[in-house]
């Protein structure tokens, strides 16, 4: 497969978070501001940052549950940001989301059965006669057992609750799933088998994920490709492998540093200081002038653009990417990337626990 599925030109994305006494707004938040991405078809591109960075929110305006204040997004070439309210159903069906915390993404009054059940009944996606025969395979697919479609919610654990998300996400036959940190609520075994099934899922079925993270031990194994958020922009897009291996922007440094090693280095690694500046009034220039240790007076004056930095499509958004020392990144070694893959081989099929609880 190839060609663009998924296309952001300059989103942007403002909440009024005060108004006056007649409604006037007093106060703006800009969440997102100027987001260029893109997706290709079968491909896994994975948004990271700190919390508050605007990632949710992208992912929530990508599906329409929240619409841009402006840009465009063409999904598949249609360009769905002015779809009428019956095409943005059928858009739906194209992409669907897999929320972060599998305890309450499903509605403990429903059964299994009824809630993979009820994405095919919206979208008609089969007919009735054959909608228990769907539910059964979806189960099957993401390693449970038909007959869990007549039990409850809470009588799962954690990882089976995530699995059950995954099915509702499959039902309709997507051709994207955001994953809005989907194993961050998961123990870190429960998380290599939930990150095997949706590798498994997205070759067997060609799907293009949009994955969510702030954990870059868990991108590294599961991204293509690689796009850091900071207060709303991207400062650094490109391959998984360059972006962990040179990064060429010092807050994707910073979070890099912060990367817990199983073989810690015997140098410390400098760590970021400061805190993340209001996104109601964001510095000006560059929003991580405030705590860049490279930060110089032009910086604090024009927006860095996302320009190439490198080979294979690298981009950062800093105007010294050129100047900055030699950094000798800590997930550089492409070794460790074979024993993290084993060490997901291993837990490939479900525990005992996890299909019989």
């Amino acid at each position: 497969m190839s060609g663009t599925l998924l296309d952001l030109k300059q989103i942007g994305k403002s909440f009024v978070v005060k108004r006056s006494l007649f409604g006037a707004p007093l106060q703006t938040l800009r969440a997102l501001d100027g987001i260029d991405l893109t997706l290709k078809r079968g491909e896994t591109l994975a948004i990271v940052g700190e919390s508050g960075c605007g990632k949710s929110t992208l992912a929530r305006v990508v599906l329409r549950l929240i619409d841009p204040s402006e840009g465009e997004i063409r999904f598949d070439g249609d360009n769905i940001t002015a779809l009428s309210p019956s095409a943005l159903r059928s858009f739906r069906r194209k992409a669907q989301l897999i929320f972060q915390d599998p305890f309450a993404s499903l509605n403990p009054r429903m059964t299994v059965g009824d809630i993979l059940n009820e994405p095919l009944m919206l979208h008609d996606v089969v007919p009735a006669s054959e909608q228990d025969g769907r539910v059964s395979a979806l189960l099957v697919q993401v390693g449970l057992k038909p007959q869990d479609a007549k039990r409850f919610p809470h009588e799962f654990s954690g990882g089976q609750r995530q699995r059950i998300a995954i099915a509702r996400a499959l039902a309709v036959e997507p051709d994207l799933i955001i994953c809005d940190e989907p194993v961050s609520a998961l123990d870190v075994s429960i998380r290599a088998q939930i990150l095997n099934l949706l590798a498994d899922l997205k070759a067997k079925l060609g799907l293009s994920l949009l994955f969510i993270s702030h954990d870059l031990s868990v991108v590294r194994s599961v991204a293509d490709r690689v796009a850091v958020m900071y207060l709303g922009r991207v400062v650094e897009e490109g391959r998984a492998e360059d972006i962990f291996a040179n990064p060429r922007h010092p807050y994707t440094r910073a979070l890099v540093n912060a990367v817990p090693l199983p073989v810690p280095k015997r140098e410390s690694r400098p760590l970021l200081q400061g805190d993340v500046p209001s996104p109601i009034s964001p510095p000006p220039g560059c929003h991580f002038q405030t705590r860049c240790p490279f930060v110089i007076d032009a910086c604090r004056t024009g927006r860095p653009p996302l320009e190439p930095c490198g080979g294979h499509d690298h981009r950062s958004a800093c105007i010294r990417h050129a100047a900055l020392p030699d950094y000798d990144s800590p997930m550089r070694d492409h070794a460790t990337a074979p024993v993290l893959k084993r060490l997901m081989a291993a837990f490939v099929r479900p525990s005992k626990s996890e299909t019989t609880n």
